[in-house]
């Protein structure tokens, strides 16, 4: 009997499991608008879809509803979770806090490089807006808040916004297409990409919290005339 060598053994990490593209497959439906708030999520109707097992979907399904994606309603099953008003309020009271409280420590403690970094991100990020590429303006969003927060040594708060992610995400969708946003975005993310550099902590704690109000009203308007 031949026994393999160690380099045999070795797990491909770069390899995605299907259960990992099926949730990132489904995660972008629901951010996208395929799925509607309060649309039913038919087990079978997903397999077929997604060509993969029911067990699968349900994996999906239950770890779309830690992530309040999808919530599961009494003798119906599980549907898309209806964005709720109460509940942005509080995603954006949470965020402005721990947001505030990190650009004021990046501004204090980040390397040059790393603000460096966080100044292009941002270029790319209203590049993308000058594209209307708003699927890029997400991604490249949350990597400038992810530096940020390294930046700033708060690595236990970044955990903390990453459990909210998805449903920041969801919030993000319903507002940078809003008209206007594209310039105020711009305005808000330079004052505070200029005080980071300026090494201002007051300055940069408060541009950071006052583009999570400006971007929480908006919010807060999108989702009345949802309904």
């Amino acid at each position: 009997m031949s026994v393999p060598n160690a380099a045999s053994l070795k797990v491909d990490r770069s390899a995605k499991t299907l259960r990992e593209l099926s949730l990132e497959k489904m995660r972008d439906a629901i951010l996208n608008d395929h799925f509607k708030p309060g649309e039913r999520l038919v087990e079978r109707t997903l397999c077929a879809q997604l060509d993969v097992s029911r067990s699968i979907v349900r994996e999906v399904l239950r770890h779309l509803e830690t992530e309040g994606l999808v919530e599961s309603i009494p003798y119906q099953g599980p549907v898309v979770a209806r964005l709720d008003s109460g509940q942005a309020a509080q995603i954006y009271e949470i965020r402005a806090l721990l947001e505030g409280h990190a650009a004021r420590l990046c501004a204090e403690k980040a390397s040059d490089d790393t603000i460096a970094g966080l100044s292009k991100l941002n270029d790319r990020i209203h590049a993308a807006f000058g594209r209307n590429d708003f699927a890029e303006v997400m991604a490249r969003t949350a990597d400038f808040y992810e530096a940020m927060f390294a930046g700033s040594g708060m690595t236990v708060a970044w955990g903390v916004v990453q459990s909210l992610n998805a449903r920041i995400n969801r919030l993000r969708a319903v507002t940078i297409s809003s008209a206007g946003r594209r310039a105020d975005a711009a305005a808000e993310m330079a004052k505070l990409v200029k005080a980071l550099k300026d090494r201002d902590p007051d300055a940069a704690q408060e541009a950071s919290q006052a583009h999570v109000r400006h971007v929480a009203a908006i919010a807060a308007k999108r989702l009345a005339e949802l309904g």
